[in-house]
């Protein structure tokens, strides 16, 4: 074994112009290299779902933070009616700051009924509020915690722990991609910085590293380093790339089983495959003037949102199975002066996110495309007062028994709200949906039975559903 190591070390040297502009490009020889892999699904091919799905792809807009929904699409007149009155002795074990805990607190924001469907959107997120007809509000969502970090890591991978397969892993691990020049999972998250748990959100957990999250860039180069220092002839450089697919191949056959070494000759594969596609797909500049100004680019505070928007179309377009957005921090964890916070969120994710549902549908990629937007959990009713007291700048602390969500497009029933909470927003009451049940509901609408897709780990059948009940959410299946 060591001579034969000693001997590809002197051969890759040996390469004409040297290993380092054919590493990327020669790592897709995956469709012979890959055949050997003992996990069942190994490669990021298409692969046909268990039944015929609506959606064909995912496009999740997730609100780090967790929005209220009283402030946004659950309007509360009992709020009004009861503002001031004392509540938080009610609310014992169900909020984190009891010492802040204030009065019942109405919403700052102004309701309005929109669209032929009538769904109430507050004067907080006026471009969206005209897209109402497309979407299907979950108004009944309830998780398991009121902190951040477990309740990020359940509604990204169905169990408050680290280290399991997020929903995006879970989606290219059964579906593939329909584009294998790009990842079949693509991150786009925000410049100003990582959401809470930082790339946790889109690990594979123990699947296979390749259906991990791809981070893209919203300006400059999509990929750092993707691009080789010199340009070689093509002859020259496909010589090399299918030289080096025989080399991965044998050295593979060695080694069987081992799906980092895998992952990793699949992403230098991947990324010699990226070179001009990842361009070309980020390149917005190609967009029509009126589109790039309709999703505020250019402008602020739209304008980092407005491009990963019109870039996750892009994506979509061509053949990426799950894109995911996120905002820094969690801008939506409005614990203080709600009345500007919450409304800073939504200058910054309110215009781009309509456009976003306006383009995909001029564009007849709305029902193919399965559009998800939320946060984590809700905030309560009550108000979190400042260390002064001061209730002008009141906020809301967390929920976990009550936040509202929405998809769009891929088989929903467009224009339909569904559930509701009690008269004050506190807890879910009519069709509950638990996070486990919105993840069987995703992979349905893509075509996918929750109990059939799952992965043997340490004999066990894993599944982002886990062991305890889940159902799909029929009511608002088209």
């Amino acid at each position: 074994m060591r001579a034969s190591l000693l001997h590809r070390r002197d051969l890759f040297h040996s390469i004409p112009g040297g290993i380092f502009g054919a590493a990327l490009a020669s790592l897709l020889g995956a469709d012979d290299a890959r055949a050997e892999d003992s996990a069942p699904f190994a490669d990021l091919k298409p692969r046909k779902p268990h039944f015929v799905g609506k959606a064909k792809a995912v496009i999740h807009l997730f609100q780090n933070g967790g929005p209220s929904q009283m402030d946004l699409f659950d309007p509360k007149p009992e709020l009004d009616r009861l503002h001031g009155k004392s509540y938080a002795d009610k609310l014992a074990g169900e909020i984190e700051f009891v010492k802040s805990a204030g009065a019942i607190m109405r919403s700052p924001f102004k309701f309005a009924k929109h669209g032929k469907c009538g769904a109430p959107v507050s004067d907080a997120m006026p471009h969206f509020a005209g897209a109402v007809d497309d979407v299907t509000f979950i108004r009944s969502m309830h998780t398991t915690s009121i902190t951040h970090e477990p309740a990020v890591y359940m509604i990204q991978s169905g169990k408050i722990t680290p280290g399991r397969p997020t929903l995006g892993a879970w989606v290219t691990y059964g579906l593939g991609s329909e584009n294998q020049n790009l990842p079949a999972y693509v991150v786009l998250d925000d410049p100003k910085g990582l959401p809470v748990n930082g790339v946790e959100n889109w690990q594979s957990g123990f699947l296979p590293p390749m259906f991990q999250g791809t981070r893209f860039r919203s300006t400059g180069s999509p990929v750092l380093n993707l691009k080789p220092d010199t340009e070689r002839p093509v002859p020259v450089a496909r010589a090399e790339s299918e030289l080096l697919a025989k080399l991965d191949a044998m050295h593979k056959r060695d080694r069987p089983n081992q799906p980092t070494l895998d992952a990793r000759i699949a992403s230098y594969e991947l990324a010699g495959r990226m070179q001009l596609e990842a361009t070309d797909a980020l390149d917005i500049s190609k967009e029509p003037l009126r589109v790039q100004e309709m999703y505020g680019i250019g402008k602020e505070p739209t304008d980092s949102y407005g491009r990963r928007c019109l870039i996750a179309r892009r994506l979509i377009e061509r053949g990426v199975r799950f894109v995911q957005l996120y905002i820094n921090s969690h801008i939506w964890d409005t614990h203080s002066n709600i009345a500007a916070e919450l409304k800073s969120a939504c200058d910054r994710t309110d215009k781009p996110t309509a456009a976003l549902l306006r383009d995909l549908k001029d564009r007849g990629l709305l029902d193919s495309t399965l559009v998800v937007w939320g946060g984590e959990f809700g905030r309560l009713p009550i108000a979190q007062l400042p260390p002064d007291k001061d209730e002008r700048k009141a906020g809301r602390d967390h929920n976990k028994n009550a936040f509202c969500s929405w998809m769009a497009g891929g088989g929903t029933k467009p224009g339909l709200t569904y559930g509701a909470t009690d008269e004050l927003g506190l807890n879910a009451v009519e069709n509950r949906v638990s996070v486990r049940d919105w993840h069987a509901t995703i992979l349905h609408l893509l075509g996918m039975n929750h109990e059939q897709l799952f992965i043997e780990q340490n004999g066990l059948k894993e599944k982002l559903t886990g062991v305890e009940d889940a159902h799909v959410v029929k009511g608002i299946l088209a």
